[in-house]
């Protein structure tokens, strides 16, 4: 199945394959846990029964998705020891704590709050309860600070030295955590989540809307995420120029490869919208272009020199291909995302929002595309970084372990086959609680919480119905 393959290739393709499981859960959780605080706080505020319905909804489906998240991490993990022991060495010094300090700080934030968020509401009250919502929000927003820290570190190292043996020695930590590309990248990542989330609740939304346009919470959860895309969107599409401007400042090359550059322009370069990389002939096939205006966007001039990958040995050049399509996928939905809400602003403005069928079947058609921007976005940053893991320094060839293909192949086989069993169950298993109403009549997941079944309040009071209770 593998054949020809290095063992090189496989251990990056081993290592994409667990990171792209593992990478759709946390997107999804940091939002998800933020927008169960604020439903949380409004139901406080109002005691609108539609906040707390929803809230018990998405509660259960932060929890299933929460732990898919920690079980695709560990594995993941693993591949440190396993597959990239030189760079597990090499690197260790500086970002071992750095992933110890996500583990202790934020993992055990968010996981010692998580029961009392999910189960504790009628044990500790609503303010504590509240409390310990908003620090599982808290401890999921810490930890994309960390492992982000961690990623940009390797992207544009600063505050380190290097020791005899090639080891990287921290220095400064506030250099190393604090990295040149840090705060792009922590609020580029994060406003993915929440408009990750927003597409998943929206979607969710539409969909019982299309059943019933008088679900009270499909109808709120609905308003709710269209809300979130037309105030994020333009401020995701901000933050990524932002993005875009420090990465030509620190790794300059993976922009080349990103504007499908082979060639400098001394006098503005075009912005290729489309076309199809040949890294043989080095150029860009039946490229669709605008004159000048990648010069426009990067340097704010229209006639701004551009270096291209002509100035770059072959052998430092990253896949041109691979990453000139996936930031026109993740481009592509960005814009979507915009165009999507700026459509639900107009319905709201003409009071339709709750009836144009068009408009919700676009939005379940768009739920699952913040996770593809996502995936797209990560192949962008991680593929534009070879043929380095820590750029510039640490080279990918030389940061493997002594093993051989064929067990890395096989490793990689049983990954695929166990990863589609049990996430591709736990997918479905999440699929299946977003197709059932949050008015639908359903177990809480507390003992003595009220349940909503239409406009009906039930209350689980009998613990002699529970052994042990």
């Amino acid at each position: 199945m593998f054949d020809g393959f290095t063992a090189e290739t496989l251990a990056r393709m081993q290592f994409a394959f667990t990171v792209s499981f593992h990478i759709v859960f946390p997107a999804f959780s940091i939002g998800l846990a933020s927008y169960l605080a604020v439903l949380n706080a409004l139901w406080l505020r109002t005691k609108n029964e539609t906040y707390r319905d929803l809230f018990n909804y998405w509660k259960k489906i932060f929890a299933v998705a929460f732990g898919m998240g920690v079980v695709s991490g560990i594995v993941m993990s693993y591949q440190f020891g396993t597959n990239w022991s030189v760079f597990a060495d090499k690197t260790g010094p500086v970002l071992g704590p750095l992933m110890a300090y996500e583990v202790l700080s934020a993992f055990f934030l968010e996981a010692g709050f998580l029961g009392i968020m999910l189960f504790g509401r009628a044990r500790v009250g609503a303010k504590l309860h509240m409390f310990a919502t908003a620090m599982v929000a808290f401890g999921t927003l810490m930890s994309a600070t960390w492992i982000l820290s961690v990623n940009s570190w390797m992207q544009t190292p600063a505050g380190y030295s290097i020791n005899d043996v090639g080891q990287f020695i921290p220095e400064n930590w506030w250099e190393i955590i604090f990295n040149p590309s840090f705060p792009y990248r922590l609020a580029h990542m994060v406003m993915a989540a929440y408009l990750t989330t927003a597409l998943v609740v929206g979607g969710v939304g539409a969909l019982h809307l299309l059943r019933n346009r008088k679900d009270a919470p499909a109808k709120k959860m609905f308003s709710m995420a269209m809300w979130m895309l037309i105030f994020v969107a333009p401020l995701q599409i901000f933050a990524g120029d932002q993005h875009g401007l420090n990465t030509l400042e620190h790794q300059p090359v993976k922009i080349m490869a990103m504007e499908g550059h082979y060639k400098s322009y001394t006098d503005g370069a075009p912005l290729i919208l489309f076309g199809f990389p040949n890294s043989k002939e080095k150029r860009v096939d039946y490229a669709i272009e605008i004159p000048n205006l990648s010069s426009l966007i990067l340097k704010h001039q229209w006639d701004a020199p551009l270096k291209g990958l002509d100035t770059v040995p072959d052998e430092d050049e990253p896949p041109v291909a691979i990453v000139f399509w996936s930031f026109r996928i993740m481009v592509g939905i960005g814009f979507a995302m915009l165009g999507l809400g700026a459509w639900g602003l107009w319905a709201r403005v003409r009071k339709k929002l709750y009836d144009q069928n068009l408009l919700h079947w676009a939005s379940v058609l768009m739920g699952p595309m913040g996770f593809f921007a996502v995936l797209a976005g990560w192949v962008t940053t991680e593929v534009g970084r070879q043929p380095f893991t820590v750029y510039g320094l640490l080279r990918t060839s030389d940061s493997l372990a002594p093993i051989s293909a064929p067990a890395v192949a096989t490793s990689l086989i049983a990954f695929i086959i166990v990863y589609f069993f049990i996430f591709g169950t736990g997918t479905f298993y999440l699929l299946r609680m977003m197709n059932k109403s949050a008015t639908s009549p359903q177990l809480d997941l507390e003992v003595g919480q009220p349940n909503r079944i239409g406009n009906t309040s039930i209350r689980q009071t009998n613990a002699n119905a529970i052994p042990n209770a």
